[in-house]
């Protein structure tokens, strides 16, 4: 399994929201390359960004943070946040990023995820982002009637890469992550699964990782690794065993 440090980009910070409200915001770098930096010293072998302003605008906020981070670290980088068009998604693949997630996309416009996995296979992601068990968008402002399981399933066949589920009530958190709505989806998909939200330490790694043989493929951590409440080189090892 792949532990993905998270940085989310906020006015070029590094920030950490509260169940993806973007008032209640703590910022714990304002170098984001720096951070980016010290996640490759500290053995991590992907980096997973947001742009959470773009995924608000629907369109890129934060290139320029996205583009310091792709140029100072020789790790692959996988991107959402405001990636709503093919030709956002060619910029940000030709820039450097090794995959883009779709979340907005992928439910109000499918197409587009499909049409991006034929031309560019295994680097597109799609995002769902669950708030009791529905899937929201335009950075999560908004709540739709689709059921995660039902979205996961129109791109089951079309190729992409992983995807990336978040429980939004537990995102930031620290409640713990939703281990068995993940696994759930994991078991009913052959795409694999990026666990999402709400990671506080080692237990919940530990828990993901019984479960890995489902189709879990990894899981993302923000704050409990910037607090320290998730220790870097114990979380690697456990993975990786």
């Amino acid at each position: 399994m792949i532990l993905f440090p998270a940085i989310d980009l906020k006015d070029g910070a590094c920030v950490r929201l509260v169940r993806g409200e973007m008032s209640q915001s703590t910022t714990f770098n304002d170098d984001p390359a720096a951070q980016a930096c010290d996640f490759a010293k500290a053995g991590f072998e992907w980096i997973h960004i947001v742009d959470l302003n773009g995924a608000f605008a629907g369109k890129p906020v934060n290139a320029e943070a996205v583009a310091a981070i792709a140029a100072a670290v020789d790790l692959p980088v996988q991107l959402g946040g405001g990636i709503r068009s093919m030709d956002t998604i060619a910029r940000w693949l030709e820039a450097g990023v090794q995959r883009v997630i779709l979340g907005t996309a992928a439910l109000k416009d499918p197409d587009l995820v499909r049409r991006a996995c034929d031309q560019y296979p295994g680097r597109i992601v799609v995002g769902i982002d669950a708030r009791e068990g529905r899937v929201a968008v335009e950075g999560w402002a908004e709540t739709s009637e689709m059921k995660v399981l039902d979205l996961a399933m129109r791109f089951e066949n079309d190729g992409v890469a992983a995807i990336v589920y978040t429980d939004i009530d537990r995102d930031g958190a620290m409640q713990g992550v939703n281990v068995d709505a993940t696994v759930d989806l994991a078991f009913a998909l052959t795409t694999p699964v990026i666990a999402s939200g709400g990671v506080r330490g080692i237990s919940d790694l530990a828990d993901l990782k019984e479960n890995e043989s489902a189709g879990i493929e990894g899981v993302i951590s923000g704050r409990a690794i910037y607090d320290g409440r998730l220790d870097a080189g114990e979380a690697l090892e456990l993975l990786r065993n």
